[in-house]
C-alpha cells in the first residue's frame, strides 16, 4: 500500500495518518540528527545479546494431543491436525458485518502455557487451516505479565477461508488497560514502562453447522512474540549471497478501482498481491471455477481473488498479516507464518534455500532510491540479492507487471525494514515494522529448506 491512504501503523501499535504523498520532502535536518543520536545497535548482530523474537507453533500429532480439549480430536497422517470430535455444545454468533445471528456447534482446544524466551511487548498469532463451507474458527490469546498478573482472553481473529458463512474479522476495542489488540497484534500499551508478557496460551474454537459432520481442520497454530527495541537506525549487515529466485510478477496498480467492497484495488492490495506471487512461485493457484466470480475484463483475476479472501471486514482492508498467511495455507500442502527476522542475513538464509519472503516496511520517498513513492505501510516480496548485496524485490507498487522487479540499495532497504521508529515528511515520529515478514513454504520442504527454516525458529 502507498502513503496516500491512511492505514493502521505497520507496527500495529496505533492508528496513524498517512505519511504523505508520493512527492514527500525530506525530514528536517534536526530530525536526521536525532535519528543518528538515538540509533540503537541490532541485538541480532551480537550472539551474546538478548533474543528479540520467539516463535512457537503447534503442528504435530503429539502437540494436538497435549493442552486441554473440549470436544476436539487430534488426527494423524502426513499433516497432523485438529478437528471437531464430539461438539462441546452450541452457541449463537451475531455477525456484526452481516447483521445475521446463527447457531453453531463448537469444540475448543487450549494450548499448554508457553513461556517465551523473549519477554514480549508484542505477540502476533498465525494459523493454517481448512474451513469447508459451514465451518469457521476463532483464535484467542491469554497471557501472564512479568508481575504475575494475567490478561483476559483476547480474540486474535475470527476466520474462514470463504465468506458465505461469516465475514472473517479482527475485533477492535479489546484492552485490559495495560495492553491492547491492534487489528492482528497484541501490544503492550507502554513498552517504556517495562511491562512485558512472559507467557501465553492460545485457544482455538472450531465451529460447524449444527447436526452435520462437517469440521474445520487446523494444521498449525502458533505465535511470534517479540521485544524489538526502539531504533531509528540499524547496523549494516555484510552481503553474503548473490542469487535471484524466479517469482511471478504482479502489479497491484493495474487493479486500481476494482472491487470497492474489497478496498478498491491499487495501493490497498499490496499484501494479497505479494501473497499471490509467492503462492504461484510454489506452483499453486486458484482454478477457473474459483475465479469464475471475477470480472473477465480484469487482468490477473487471481490477485482479485486473493484480495477478496484476505479481506478483514473490521479493518476494512486486505492488510491483516495473519489473514494473508492463512489464505496462503488454504492451498494444498502449504505452510505460512507471520514472524520477525533480525537482519538481511536472515533473508539471505531463506533465499539461499529457495524461499522468498514478503516484508513490511514504511518510508519517505527519498529514503528508498528508485521506489518513486513514499508509504506509511507497504508489502513487497524479496526474491534475491545482487552480487553487490543489494535487494532484488518484486514490488507490487509498480505501474504494470513488467515493472515489478526492482533492485533497491541494501543499506536503505535494510534500515526501512528493520527500524521501529521513523520520521514522516512532517518530522513526526512514526512506527516502523521491526522486521515483520510473511514466510510461506511447502508442507514437505527439502532438507536444505528445512535447515533454513529451523535456523530461524520456524520449524
Amino acid at each position: 500500500m502507498t502513503s496516500s491512504t491512511p492505514r493502521r501503523t505497520v507496527l500495529a501499535a496505533a492508528l496513524v495518518a498517512a505519511a504523505g504523498t508520493a512527492t514527500t520532502t525530506a525530514a528536517p535536518a534536526a530530525a536526521a540528527g536525532r535519528a543518528a543520536a538515538e540509533a540503537t545497535a541490532d541485538p541480532a548482530a551480537d550472539p551474546a545479546a538478548p533474543r528479540l523474537v520467539d516463535n512457537r507453533f503447534w503442528t504435530s500429532y503429539t502437540d494436538w494431543r497435549c493442552g486441554s480439549s473440549r470436544g476436539t480430536r487430534a488426527v494423524a497422517g502426513h499433516r497432523p491436525g485438529l478437528v471437531i470430535g464430539t461438539p462441546a455444545g452450541r452457541t449463537d454468533y451475531a455477525d456484526p458485518h452481516t447483521g445475521t445471528t446463527s447457531t453453531w456447534e463448537y469444540a475448543s482446544w487450549t494450548s499448554p502455557v508457553h513461556t517465551s524466551r523473549v519477554p514480549a511487548t508484542e505477540v502476533i498469532a498465525s494459523w493454517n487451516a481448512d474451513t469447508p463451507a459451514g465451518t469457521w474458527i476463532q483464535i484467542e490469546l491469554s497471557g501472564t505479565y512479568h508481575d504475575g498478573t494475567a490478561t483476559p482472553w483476547f480474540v486474535m481473529g475470527r476466520w474462514a477461508a470463504g465468506d458465505a458463512d461469516i465475514r472473517r474479522t479482527s475485533v477492535d476495542d479489546q484492552s485490559d488497560g495495560r495492553s491492547s489488540i491492534w487489528t492482528d497484534t497484541f501490544s503492550v500499551d507502554d513498552a517504556s514502562s517495562g511491562l512485558r508478557l512472559v507467557s501465553y496460551r492460545l485457544r482455538l474454537t472450531l465451529y460447524r453447522t449444527p447436526g452435520t459432520d462437517l469440521t474445520p481442520t487446523v494444521w498449525r497454530l502458533g505465535a511470534m512474540a517479540s521485544d524489538v527495541p526502539d531504533r531509528f537506525e540499524v547496523p549494516a549487515s555484510v552481503p553474503g549471497l548473490a542469487r535471484e529466485l524466479t517469482v511471478p510478477r504482479y502489479s497491484q496498480n493495474v487493479h486500481v478501482g476494482q472491487y470497492p467492497e474489497y478496498d478498491n484495488g491499487g495501493e490497498a492490495w499490496c499484501s494479497p498481491t505479494s501473497s499471490q506471487m509467492i503462492i504461484e512461485y510454489w506452483g499453486r493457484r486458484p482454478g477457473p471455477e474459483a475465479l469464475a466470480w471475477v470480472d473477465p475484463a480484469f487482468a490477473d483475476p487471481q490477485v482479485c481473488h486473493a484480495a477478496r479472501f484476505t479481506f478483514d471486514y473490521q479493518y476494512e482492508g486486505c492488510g491483516n498479516w495473519p489473514f494473508n498467511a492463512a489464505y496462503a495455507a488454504t492451498y494444498e500442502d502449504m505452510n505460512a507464518v507471520v514472524t520477525r527476522l533480525g537482519s538481511l542475513t536472515d533473508l539471505e538464509t531463506l533465499v539461499r534455500a529457495g524461499i522468498p519472503a514478503i516484508t513490511s516496511q514504511s518510508f519517505r520517498k527519498e529514503e528508498l532510491t528508485g521506489a518513486g513513492y513514499g508509504t506509511s505501510g507497504h508489502l513487497m516480496t524479496v526474491i534475491g540479492f545482487t552480487a553487490e548485496g543489494d535487494v532484488i524485490a518484486n514490488d507490487p507498487a509498480s505501474p504494470g507487471n513488467e515493472a515489478v522487479r526492482r533492485v533497491y540499495r541494501r543499506r536503505e532497504w535494510e534500515n526501512i525494514w528493520l527500524r521501529t521508529k521513523r520520521y514522516d515528511a512532517n518530522g513526526k515520529v512514526r512506527s516502523g515494522t521491526g522486521g515483520v515478514c510473511y514466510v510461506y513454504w511447502p508442507a514437505k520442504p527439502t532438507p536444505v529448506q528445512r535447515r533454513a527454516l529451523r535456523s530461524l525458529g520456524l520449524l
